[in-house]
């Protein structure tokens, strides 16, 4: 294929007939069961299902200019992927989804959050439909900023001294441990 699919629709009639038929089950999956929120289309090179700008004017982190990433799914060299964005630093929904998989007795092969199979038939997809139903739009938002707020927090204190303050505490930190103690002695 010289050219990326821009389409949902270019992107089906790229696939083989096999690759398309695993990826019609799929995208059927998601349609079912996605909060009438979520936008398809394609990202990053495949389709994809995003909380679109006019839901969540910031986008995505990384790329502003982009919509916030919810999942998506492709066929790729001899396998497929769905790529389930939300579940990604979500321990509990992550950990639900690991036990109700492994419930139906199937073999679960799974990076952080993208899921990959060689057949249609290895993949629970009541089991991913019901994930997609758990995570309404508005759920997945406050998910997203409250990990996103983690980050940043992270960033801050690991950030490095600035020159000539090696060993010297910031000031913020001892304004807040001056409140710290006149609070504990009231």
């Amino acid at each position: 294929m010289a050219d990326k699919p821009t389409t949902v629709k270019e992107y089906l009639d790229s696939l083989t007939a096999e690759e398309r038929a695993t990826v019609e089950a799929v995208r059927k999956t998601f349609l079912a069961n996605l909060d009438k929120d979520y936008k398809e289309g394609m990202h990053y090179g495949m389709i994809g299902y995003c909380v679109p700008h006019s839901m969540y004017p910031p986008g995505y982190h990384c790329d502003p200019k982009q919509p916030l990433p919810f999942a998506g799914f492709a066929a790729r060299k001899g396998s497929t992927s769905i790529a389930m964005h939300f579940l990604y630093g979500n321990e509990e929904e992550l950990g639900r989804f690991v036990e109700e998989w492994k419930a139906t007795g199937k073999k679960l092969d799974m990076g952080k959050a993208c899921i990959r199979f060689k057949k249609l038939e290895d993949v629970p997809l009541e089991v991913v439909g019901r994930a997609i139903k758990r995570m309404p739009v508005k759920k997945y938002i406050a998910m997203y900023e409250g990990l996103l707020a983690e980050r940043v927090g992270v960033k801050k204190t690991a950030k490095p001294a600035e020159k000539g303050t090696a060993g010297k505490k910031p000031a913020a930190k001892k304004a807040g441990k001056k409140v710290a103690k006149k609070t504990a002695k009231r």
